[in-house]
């Protein structure tokens, strides 16, 4: 019985020195984990209350020493981030001492005050509310297409958009989510007379089966992607483990008057059916910026991975046309990358790596925000460098036996980096790459 009572003690109350759960783990849980372990948010259980998490301390402690959790790939010796997520050592220390020592509760009073969240919003709470326009049921089995849907904002002037939220209405058959900024008149993934609500089989760009190899070219075309009517632009994304768009002092996005918003939907099936009605916040400027942030990507569509290749290397390049700040850096590609570096040569010859992420993962998707902005003059080349395993040592391989080309499902590839740039509120952004490029379509 003795035995007994000691134990119990040492469950709900520490010894000295020892962590405990509202002194010590809670500002960690608030710092790196609630964000995304909250009810209705991506992460399959709440760390919100000791309640919550006593069941997950050993969890806990396996994730953050192996250093699964919290999701952050990013090399530290290349590059800082004002969004990393990466624990110190000293809250690792903590977060496991507090495991081993059975973790004890500790005093309420000791607990810092409980972070605030917005009705579920990252951003606080939108200006304005949009979503797909239909409660869109979700087939239990099969492969299911990219899906588009229409919504007309009604902007009778143009818009800046100070921060742009993307939430997935059901995060068990959200895969991701692209928002798009259509110009009037634009028939890019809808129909000019499309009904808004209604799915549409609209693809980013014509699919490539059994593409023949060409010469590796990357192209930054991420503002223009509808040649002939006028740029389409990518305003928002939703991906697991990624962050809201938000715009530093002075910064804005453009929304055009009259534009319409296309929701591209990337689902997959659990075994049952599922609804979805996806939305995005949006938090308007309240003034008009000096500069205009701007999403744009460098590919390379020449993709080809041939069967068993157990370390693929792709490499994409473009050279600015003028001036600009990038701001982040976000890399895409699906289940058999498994690394990304990028780098810019600046017209003086000198070479910078900016980020490396040497550990890929396809379920964490992050826009690495650089803490402080790099400026890229005119003539400044970036290089994106992407890594594939199609081996059977990737146990997410879907069949490595299979010669793999850039498509928009997960057993396809891509080798994409998202790039938001800054530049002057009255600049063209097309004026950012040669014409020659502006003329091929975008994808996710």
């Amino acid at each position: 019985m003795r035995l007994l009572l000691v134990g119990v003690f040492a469950a709900g109350f520490a010894v000295a020195g020892t962590p405990t759960y509202y002194k010590d783990v809670v500002p960690v849980l608030q710092a790196h984990c609630q964000e995304c372990h909250r009810p209705g948010e991506v992460a399959p259980m709440s760390l919100m209350s000791y309640k919550d998490s006593r069941p997950w301390a050993k969890a806990i402690r396996q994730a953050v020493l192996l250093k699964k959790m919290p999701p952050w790939s990013a090399d530290p010796h290349y590059g800082k981030f004002s969004n990393d997520r990466s624990l110190k050592q000293s809250e690792i220390d903590t977060l496991t001492a507090w495991a081993d020592a059975g973790a004890p509760e500790g005093n309420p009073s000791d607990a810092p005050a409980p972070v605030q969240f917005a009705d579920g919003w990252k951003i606080g709470k939108p200006d304005l509310v949009l979503d797909m326009g239909t409660d869109f049921k979700v087939a239990a089995r099969g492969t299911i297409p990219y899906l588009s849907f229409l919504v007309h904002t009604g902007f009778t002037e143009d818009k800046w958009v100070k921060e742009v939220e993307v939430r997935p209405g059901n995060n068990a058959v959200v895969h991701h989510i692209t928002l798009y900024a259509r110009p009037k008149g634009s028939d890019f993934l809808v129909p000019v007379d499309a009904k808004p609500g209604e799915p549409y089989l609209g693809q980013s760009e014509p699919p490539q089966v059994n593409r023949p190899p060409q010469n590796d070219v990357g192209q930054m075309n991420g503002l223009f992607v509808s040649p002939g009517v006028g740029p389409a632009e990518e305003i928002g994304l939703y991906l697991p483990g990624g962050t809201p768009y938000e715009t530093g002092p002075g910064q804005a996005r453009l929304i055009p008057a009259g534009s319409d918003i296309v929701f591209q939907m990337h689902y997959t099936t659990t075994g049952k059916e599922e609804f979805d009605r996806s939305k995005v916040g949006i938090i308007f400027a309240k003034e008009p910026p000096k500069e205009r942030v701007v999403n744009a990507m460098i590919v390379n569509r020449s993709l080809r991975i041939p069967a068993g290749d157990p370390n693929h290397r792709l490499d994409a390049t473009v050279t600015l046309q003028e001036e600009a700040v990038l701001q982040t850096i976000t890399p895409h590609a699906h289940v058999r990358a498994k690394a990304f570096e990028f780098d810019v040569t600046y017209p003086t010859g000198e070479k910078q790596v900016l980020l490396n992420v040497p550990k890929y993962d396809f379920n964490w998707q992050i826009g690495y925000e650089l803490a402080k902005p790099v400026k890229l003059p005119k003539g400044t080349l970036i290089h994106m460098t992407a890594f594939y395993d199609n081996s059977l040592n990737n146990p997410a391989n879907p069949d490595p036996t299979k010669e793999v080309f850039w498509g928009e499902q997960t057993w396809e590839e891509m080798a994409t980096g998202f790039l938001d740039l800054a530049i002057p509120a009255g600049m063209d952004p097309m004026k950012l790459v040669p014409p020659r490029r502006v003329a091929t379509q975008a994808a996710r």
